[in-house]
């Protein structure tokens, strides 16, 4: 007999679906929890118990993505293994493979609103966790470290990390390469530049670190 953990969690994994392909079969967001619960024929209840609003939800969807990009890593026995940059590059490479999955809900989201990244609401959790991931990264890194002046600032790593995201996102929701080999190409090249800043600069001497990614030669 299924657990009521797992009855949860199937439910949760259902509204997700039901939400993504509402939005793409309507064109616009469902008008209210009510109005969108009672067409995918799911309780209000059951709604609540995951999600607190239609916003909650798009944030949800996002975190989602993160959430499978890691359990995705974490199969990898050898991902603890790799350098930080290598374990950048991989995630990178990870979540937009997740994002191309999902590419028809991921431009509608992002187009909605003219692509005013850092003005959308729904991607606050998922710039958590990213931050997150970058500062353990380069935490990781400074304990290696004997001498403190070869230290990074985590915070300013784990912003620039962030920026470059946003970089990469824009990029990949424009390429029309096949396969999006011009966005692999792009995650590769700034994931190498910034290492290499890293390493050779202080990132404190950065003052706009989206400017420095921008100055790198990586359009279509």
């Amino acid at each position: 007999m299924p657990s009521k953990k797992s009855n949860k969690s199937d439910t949760r994994k259902k509204v997700v679906s039901a939400y993504m392909t509402y939005v793409l079969e309507q064109e616009k967001r469902p008008a209210s929890v009510y109005k969108f619960c009672k067409s995918i024929e799911v309780s209000e209840e059951s709604f609540y118990e995951h999600f607190g609003s239609l916003k909650n939800l798009q944030m949800g969807i996002w975190n989602t993505f993160y959430d499978n990009t890691m359990e995705v890593l974490n199969k990898n026995k050898e991902f603890e293994q790799y350098s930080n940059k290598d374990k950048m590059l991989s995630f990178f490479f990870t979540i937009f493979e997740v994002f191309t999955l999902n590419r028809s809900y991921i431009l509608f989201s992002l187009n909605e609103n003219g692509f005013m990244l850092r003005n959308m609401e729904q991607l606050k959790g998922l710039r958590t966790r990213i931050k997150e991931f970058a500062k353990d990264l380069i935490e990781d890194g400074n304990a290696e470290k004997s001498s403190k002046f070869s230290r990074h600032n985590p915070a300013l790593f784990s912003e620039g990390a962030w920026l470059q995201f946003l970089f990469l996102l824009k990029f990949w929701s424009e390429d029309s390469s096949p396969g999006f080999e011009k966005t692999d190409v792009a995650i590769e090249k700034s994931v190498q530049t910034v290492f290499d800043v890293f390493d050779n600069t202080p990132l404190d001497s950065i003052v706009d670190f989206g400017k420095f990614l921008y100055k790198e030669n990586m359009t279509h």
